[in-house]
Protein backbone atom coordinates (compact mmCIF):
# COMPACT_ATOMS: atom_id res chain seq x y z
CA UNK A 1 0.00 0.00 0.00
CA UNK A 2 2.79 2.50 0.93
CA UNK A 3 4.60 1.76 -2.25
CA UNK A 4 1.71 2.36 -4.41
CA UNK A 5 1.21 5.85 -2.68
CA UNK A 6 4.53 6.64 -3.75
CA UNK A 7 4.52 5.65 -7.02
CA UNK A 8 1.18 8.27 -6.92
CA UNK A 9 2.91 10.80 -5.98
CA UNK A 10 5.67 10.38 -7.68
CA UNK A 11 3.73 9.94 -10.44
CA UNK A 12 1.46 13.49 -9.74
CA UNK A 13 4.72 15.55 -9.19
CA UNK A 14 5.95 14.11 -12.61
CA UNK A 15 2.30 15.64 -13.90
CA UNK A 16 3.25 18.87 -12.11
CA UNK A 17 6.02 19.27 -13.14
CA UNK A 18 5.61 18.50 -17.04
CA UNK A 19 2.67 20.93 -17.06
CA UNK A 20 4.83 23.93 -15.85
CA UNK A 21 6.09 23.79 -19.15
CA UNK A 22 4.38 25.03 -22.36
CA UNK A 23 4.72 23.54 -25.99
CA UNK A 24 3.83 25.07 -29.20
CA UNK A 25 3.20 22.62 -32.05
CA UNK A 26 3.39 24.52 -35.70
CA UNK A 27 2.47 22.16 -38.35
CA UNK A 28 0.56 22.45 -41.36
CA UNK A 29 -1.11 18.71 -40.82
CA UNK A 30 -3.90 18.29 -38.81
CA UNK A 31 -3.21 14.57 -38.04
CA UNK A 32 0.23 15.06 -37.26
CA UNK A 33 -0.57 17.76 -34.92
CA UNK A 34 -3.52 15.91 -33.57
CA UNK A 35 -1.20 12.77 -32.97
CA UNK A 36 1.71 15.24 -30.95
CA UNK A 37 -0.61 17.05 -29.27
CA UNK A 38 -1.81 13.68 -27.95
CA UNK A 39 1.21 12.13 -26.95
CA UNK A 40 2.28 15.08 -24.88
CA UNK A 41 -0.96 15.85 -23.03
CA UNK A 42 -0.69 12.07 -22.13
CA UNK A 43 2.81 13.02 -20.56
CA UNK A 44 1.53 16.20 -19.00
CA UNK A 45 2.48 19.10 -21.03
CA UNK A 46 0.57 22.26 -21.88
CA UNK A 47 0.08 21.76 -25.59
CA UNK A 48 -0.73 24.69 -28.10
CA UNK A 49 -1.18 24.38 -31.84
CA UNK A 50 -0.24 26.56 -34.84
CA UNK A 51 -0.92 25.32 -38.49
CA UNK A 52 1.23 28.15 -39.44
CA UNK A 53 4.41 30.39 -39.11
CA UNK A 54 1.98 33.62 -38.57
CA UNK A 55 -0.32 31.98 -35.79
CA UNK A 56 2.66 30.24 -34.67
CA UNK A 57 4.35 33.75 -33.59
CA UNK A 58 1.38 35.60 -32.30
CA UNK A 59 0.60 32.50 -29.97
CA UNK A 60 4.26 32.49 -28.70
CA UNK A 61 4.19 36.24 -27.91
CA UNK A 62 0.79 35.61 -25.84
CA UNK A 63 1.57 31.85 -24.23
CA UNK A 64 5.32 32.63 -23.77
CA UNK A 65 5.89 28.59 -24.58
CA UNK A 66 9.19 26.79 -23.12
CA UNK A 67 10.11 24.97 -26.03
CA UNK A 68 8.37 25.54 -30.07
CA UNK A 69 8.13 22.59 -32.91
CA UNK A 70 8.75 23.68 -35.86
CA UNK A 71 7.82 22.28 -39.25
CA UNK A 72 10.24 23.37 -42.29
CA UNK A 73 7.59 23.05 -45.13
CA UNK A 74 4.63 25.58 -44.12
CA UNK A 75 2.38 28.22 -46.14
CA UNK A 76 2.18 31.61 -46.23
CA UNK A 77 5.67 31.50 -43.81
CA UNK A 78 7.93 28.72 -43.58
CA UNK A 79 9.72 27.23 -40.46
CA UNK A 80 13.02 28.86 -41.12
CA UNK A 81 11.55 32.14 -41.44
CA UNK A 82 9.16 31.49 -38.61
CA UNK A 83 12.36 30.35 -36.63
CA UNK A 84 13.97 33.64 -37.53
CA UNK A 85 11.63 35.85 -36.41
CA UNK A 86 10.65 34.42 -33.09
CA UNK A 87 15.01 35.08 -32.48
CA UNK A 88 13.96 38.61 -33.15
CA UNK A 89 12.00 38.90 -30.60
CA UNK A 90 12.81 39.78 -26.52
CA UNK A 91 10.26 37.25 -25.27
CA UNK A 92 11.55 34.24 -27.81
CA UNK A 93 14.86 34.71 -28.06
CA UNK A 94 15.92 32.00 -25.72
CA UNK A 95 13.16 29.76 -25.92
CA UNK A 96 14.11 26.12 -26.64
CA UNK A 97 13.51 25.69 -30.60
CA UNK A 98 13.49 22.51 -32.36
CA UNK A 99 12.61 21.47 -36.06
CA UNK A 100 10.68 18.45 -36.58
CA UNK A 101 10.91 17.68 -40.36
CA UNK A 102 11.16 15.02 -43.25
CA UNK A 103 13.87 17.72 -45.03
CA UNK A 104 17.18 15.70 -43.91
CA UNK A 105 19.47 17.70 -46.22
CA UNK A 106 22.62 18.96 -44.83
CA UNK A 107 21.91 22.59 -46.32
CA UNK A 108 18.08 22.48 -44.74
CA UNK A 109 19.43 21.63 -41.04
CA UNK A 110 22.21 23.87 -41.62
CA UNK A 111 19.80 26.97 -42.59
CA UNK A 112 17.51 25.80 -39.60
CA UNK A 113 20.64 26.04 -37.14
CA UNK A 114 21.95 29.21 -38.84
CA UNK A 115 18.66 30.54 -37.79
CA UNK A 116 18.71 30.21 -34.33
CA UNK A 117 16.93 26.73 -33.80
CA UNK A 118 18.47 23.96 -30.78
CA UNK A 119 17.75 20.93 -32.46
CA UNK A 120 16.75 19.35 -35.82
CA UNK A 121 14.58 16.12 -35.44
CA UNK A 122 13.70 14.30 -39.02
CA UNK A 123 10.16 12.22 -39.45
CA UNK A 124 9.64 9.50 -38.64
CA UNK A 125 10.45 9.18 -34.87
CA UNK A 126 8.89 7.42 -32.16
CA UNK A 127 7.10 8.60 -29.44
CA UNK A 128 9.32 7.51 -26.82
CA UNK A 129 11.71 8.80 -28.85
CA UNK A 130 10.26 12.15 -29.12
CA UNK A 131 9.66 12.78 -25.80
CA UNK A 132 12.95 12.36 -24.35
CA UNK A 133 14.03 14.68 -26.99
CA UNK A 134 11.75 16.82 -24.86
CA UNK A 135 12.93 16.46 -22.44
CA UNK A 136 16.30 16.80 -22.94
CA UNK A 137 15.59 20.12 -24.78
CA UNK A 138 13.51 21.48 -21.41
CA UNK A 139 16.59 20.34 -19.23
CA UNK A 140 19.01 22.16 -21.38
CA UNK A 141 16.18 25.45 -21.68
CA UNK A 142 16.02 25.23 -17.71
CA UNK A 143 19.52 25.58 -17.18
CA UNK A 144 20.93 28.70 -15.97
CA UNK A 145 24.08 29.58 -17.61
CA UNK A 146 26.43 31.04 -14.76
CA UNK A 147 29.04 33.39 -15.26
CA UNK A 148 30.59 35.36 -12.81
CA UNK A 149 30.21 38.59 -14.90
CA UNK A 150 27.42 39.43 -17.63
CA UNK A 151 30.19 41.04 -19.67
CA UNK A 152 33.76 39.58 -20.81
CA UNK A 153 36.05 41.81 -22.66
CA UNK A 154 39.44 40.88 -24.29
CA UNK A 155 41.51 42.09 -27.19
CA UNK A 156 38.87 44.84 -28.59
CA UNK A 157 36.34 42.28 -28.51
CA UNK A 158 33.45 42.84 -25.80
CA UNK A 159 30.98 40.33 -25.55
CA UNK A 160 27.72 41.59 -23.54
CA UNK A 161 26.09 38.10 -22.09
CA UNK A 162 22.93 39.92 -20.43
CA UNK A 163 21.83 41.66 -24.19
CA UNK A 164 23.45 38.86 -26.73
CA UNK A 165 25.91 41.52 -28.26
CA UNK A 166 29.15 41.77 -29.65
CA UNK A 167 31.13 44.90 -29.91
CA UNK A 168 34.37 44.77 -31.36
CA UNK A 169 36.30 48.07 -31.35
CA UNK A 170 32.94 49.60 -30.14
CA UNK A 171 31.07 48.42 -33.30
CA UNK A 172 27.89 46.53 -32.33
CA UNK A 173 26.95 43.55 -33.72
CA UNK A 174 24.03 41.56 -33.25
CA UNK A 175 24.42 37.63 -33.41
CA UNK A 176 22.48 35.06 -34.12
CA UNK A 177 21.98 32.94 -30.65
CA UNK A 178 24.14 30.11 -31.33
CA UNK A 179 26.64 31.90 -32.81
CA UNK A 180 26.99 34.07 -29.77
CA UNK A 181 26.90 30.97 -27.58
CA UNK A 182 29.85 30.01 -30.03
CA UNK A 183 32.18 33.21 -29.56
CA UNK A 184 31.12 33.25 -25.57
CA UNK A 185 32.21 29.69 -25.42
CA UNK A 186 35.55 30.03 -27.03
CA UNK A 187 36.25 33.52 -25.57
CA UNK A 188 34.94 32.17 -21.70
CA UNK A 189 38.88 30.47 -21.52
CA UNK A 190 41.20 32.01 -24.25
CA UNK A 191 44.15 30.29 -25.50
CA UNK A 192 42.11 26.92 -24.36
CA UNK A 193 41.69 24.55 -27.47
CA UNK A 194 37.56 23.14 -27.41
CA UNK A 195 37.33 20.31 -29.37
CA UNK A 196 34.61 19.81 -31.65
CA UNK A 197 32.69 17.38 -29.15
CA UNK A 198 33.24 19.93 -26.20
CA UNK A 199 31.54 22.24 -28.98
CA UNK A 200 28.79 20.15 -29.75
CA UNK A 201 27.64 19.43 -26.38
CA UNK A 202 28.09 23.02 -24.99
CA UNK A 203 26.27 24.92 -27.89
CA UNK A 204 24.25 22.26 -29.15
CA UNK A 205 23.82 19.74 -26.76
CA UNK A 206 24.61 16.47 -26.70
CA UNK A 207 21.25 14.85 -27.72
CA UNK A 208 21.29 17.25 -30.72
CA UNK A 209 22.70 15.45 -34.50
CA UNK A 210 24.18 18.20 -36.45
CA UNK A 211 25.48 18.39 -40.15
CA UNK A 212 29.57 17.42 -39.78
CA UNK A 213 30.03 21.61 -40.99
CA UNK A 214 27.66 22.97 -38.93
CA UNK A 215 30.31 23.85 -36.40
CA UNK A 216 32.39 25.02 -39.87
CA UNK A 217 29.96 27.39 -41.20
CA UNK A 218 28.83 29.11 -37.71
CA UNK A 219 33.32 30.20 -37.13
CA UNK A 220 33.00 30.73 -41.40
CA UNK A 221 30.51 33.42 -40.18
CA UNK A 222 32.21 34.70 -36.98
CA UNK A 223 35.04 35.23 -38.92
CA UNK A 224 33.82 37.19 -41.45
CA UNK A 225 32.22 39.59 -38.95
CA UNK A 226 34.90 39.74 -36.80
CA UNK A 227 38.24 39.24 -38.47
CA UNK A 228 40.38 36.27 -39.04
CA UNK A 229 42.62 37.04 -35.80
CA UNK A 230 40.39 35.36 -33.13
CA UNK A 231 39.48 32.15 -33.62
CA UNK A 232 42.05 29.79 -34.49
CA UNK A 233 41.49 26.31 -35.99
CA UNK A 234 43.80 23.27 -34.59
CA UNK A 235 43.63 20.87 -37.18
CA UNK A 236 42.21 17.59 -36.50
CA UNK A 237 41.34 18.96 -32.65
CA UNK A 238 38.81 21.76 -32.58
CA UNK A 239 38.89 25.52 -31.76
CA UNK A 240 40.41 28.22 -29.43
CA UNK A 241 40.24 31.49 -29.34
CA UNK A 242 43.50 34.16 -29.40
CA UNK A 243 44.05 38.50 -29.03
Amino acid sequence: MINNVVLYIDYKIHIMNNNESKILLVDDEPDILEFLSYNLKKEGYNVFIANNGIEAIAIAKKEKPNLIILDVMMPDMDGIETCHVLRELPDSKDVMIAFLTARNEDYSQIAGFEVGADDYINKPIKPRVLISRIKAMLRRGNTVKESSTNQAEMGGIKIDRERYLVFKDNVEFSLPKKEFELLDLLASKPGKVFTREVILERVWGADVVIGDRTIDVHIRKLREKLGEDFIKTVKGIGYKFEF
